[in-house]
């Protein structure tokens, strides 16, 4: 998946935002203002995805490609290697999961009126 493959999955998702807090290159994906994946638009070497914590462990043992995340809580985050070791259809699940773990933590009304517009 190239770069902007990538950014159009991202915001595909209900409600999705980009913007870029931290720098020039690094660009954010956010629902509702809360983050749930990160890129290097220059390099395009890795993302950022938030994971479950139990998950995350598991991932990290099985891919190559997963590692804690890199500048991120490394409990609730995994950086993935975009050098093609994991596939699309698997990263874009990984996305969503990272979406909808975001989705979850928001408050009942705003996660109500997301789920709505997923389902």
């Amino acid at each position: 998946m190239d770069a902007e493959s990538f950014r159009e999955y991202c915001l595909s998702l209900p409600e999705a935002a980009e913007d870029f807090p931290f720098d020039e290159t690094t660009l954010v994906f956010k629902v509702r203002s809360k983050l749930f994946c990160l890129i290097d638009i220059e390099s395009f070497e890795f993302t950022n995805l938030k994971c479950d914590p139990e998950k995350a462990i598991e991932l990290r043992e099985q891919y190559a490609g997963v590692s804690p995340g890199w500048h991120m809580n490394k409990k609730h985050w995994n950086s993935v290697k975009l050098d093609g070791s994991v596939s699309d259809a698997l990263l874009k699940e990984w996305i969503r999961d990272s979406y909808n773990l975001v989705v979850k933590s928001l408050p009942k009304k705003a996660r109500e009126e997301l789920n709505s517009k997923i389902s």
